[in-house]
């Protein structure tokens, strides 16, 4: 064996592999001989590995939390997705996908909302979708944020301001791609309704509040919350994008890449559309 040394006393032999002293009880008066075919067959076995498992790691306990972790990481990769998908993919019941499903809602990893309207299938009440929370997702994306940071600091290094401006722009030109088609499918949609919507899909966790005479725009997901927090130009181009969709001056109010729970857009009151008023007619 390469690296390795023995030492005979007695009955057994101290082995010293890499610096680390095994003790092999050995019986070495009474060893058979071996033939070559059994020698083979032994050589066979000292490569197979064993794993030994211990009593723990057979609990019910560890076994869920294995199932939340790989349940946890697939809605990450891939954002929305039902009870039903999962249970597929799984081979579990949805009750037992369920289960998890709960355990991380309540533990903030993951959210729930019904199915948009657009991807419901036949009659009856609506399928619960999970998406990863900002929580969730930062759980498993260190090693992202890491890379996507650098990144854009080497953009910025090598292109500007300019060009990290425009990588962010090019990041929401999906939304405003997908706001457009929105208010041409379903022309009764606000343009606040449709962004809410748009940014929903996106992973955004969208929704509109009525305040006063206006609106906000709550998000309470941000898929990228460190590059936020580390590029403010992010935000930046978000609330510039928001103004141009809804046409109207937005205000942001909170963030949270500033530590805020929420990103908070204040949507004033828009001019209400004339009408002509058809109680008027002209004399001919």
């Amino acid at each position: 064996m390469a690296g390795a040394t023995g030492v005979g006393t007695g009955f057994a032999t101290r082995i010293f592999v890499c610096g680390v002293e095994e003790t092999c009880i050995s019986m070495l008066a009474s060893l058979p001989r071996i033939s070559s075919e059994d020698a083979k067959s032994n050589e066979l076995r000292k490569n197979k590995l064993v794993k030994i498992t211990t009593a723990e790691e057979f609990s019910p306990e560890a076994q869920d939390a294995t199932t939340r972790h790989r349940v946890m990481k697939r809605i990450v990769e891939h954002g929305w997705t039902t009870t039903a998908g999962l249970a597929a993919e799984f081979s579990l019941t949805p009750a037992a996908i369920r289960r998890h499903l709960v355990y991380l809602e309540n533990t903030g990893m993951v959210w729930s909302r019904f199915q948009p309207v657009s991807l419901r299938k036949g009659a009856g009440r609506p399928a619960k979708e999970y998406a990863a929370t900002s929580h969730g997702s930062q759980t498993f994306n260190h090693a992202y944020d890491t890379f996507a940071i650098s990144a854009v600091e080497s953009l910025r290094r090598y292109g500007g301001e300019e060009a990290v401006t425009r990588f962010f722009e090019d990041r929401f030109a999906a939304i405003e791609a997908r706001f457009s088609e929105l208010r041409a499918v379903q022309p009764n949609l606000s343009q606040a309704e449709a962004l809410s919507i748009a940014l929903t899909e996106d992973g955004f966790m969208a929704g509109i509040q009525p305040v006063g005479g206006g609106e906000q725009l709550c998000q309470h997901n941000c898929p990228y919350p460190a590059i936020a927090t580390r590029f403010p130009e992010l935000c930046a181009v978000e609330t510039s994008v928001f103004s141009r969709l809804l046409h109207s001056h937005v205000q942001r109010l909170a963030t949270i890449a500033h530590g805020d729970g929420v990103c908070t857009t204040n949507i004033p009151p828009s001019a209400p559309e004339r009408k002509p008023d058809m109680s008027k007619k002209e004399d001919r």
